[in-house]
């Protein structure tokens, strides 16, 4: 094959992967951003909280009725939502079908504590 062959077989080839290619490229252009890490954010802040949740919250989660919005209530404090679990609260199928749902947040005021030790030395001791 001379040159002129071999220029004109490579300008067919590259037409050919145009035009292939093209079709490919000219997708429907891509939708707006999802709203999915908007919809994540505003799921999480409507987060019930086990420890502060009302009978009727905690009955309007999908397989919680009055017996188990009852034991949720008498189960209060959660440190964790597994807890439900744990303490045998809730059935594990229940559990996992509100567990995206429910949070358990600590309570803000602070434990009560022991008097701090003074850190001045025992009398009458050697140093």
């Amino acid at each position: 094959m001379n040159r002129k062959w071999k220029a004109a077989f490579c300008f067919w080839i590259a037409g050919l992967l145009l035009a292939l290619a093209s079709p490919a490229m000219a997708q429907t252009p891509s939708k707006a951003p999802s709203k999915a890490p908007a919809a994540k954010s505003s799921a999480k802040a409507k987060l019930l909280d086990l420890n502060s949740a009302t009978k009727e919250e905690l009955q309007a989660l999908p397989g919680v009725g009055d017996a188990y919005s009852q034991k949720i209530l008498d189960g209060r404090p959660y440190k964790m939502k597994t807890d439900l679990v744990r303490k045998k609260i809730l059935p594990q199928a229940t559990y996992d079908k509100i567990a995206g749902m429910v949070i358990a947040k600590q309570s803000t005021a602070a434990p009560a504590t022991k008097a701090p030790a003074s850190k001045a030395p025992p009398k009458g001791g050697l140093l």
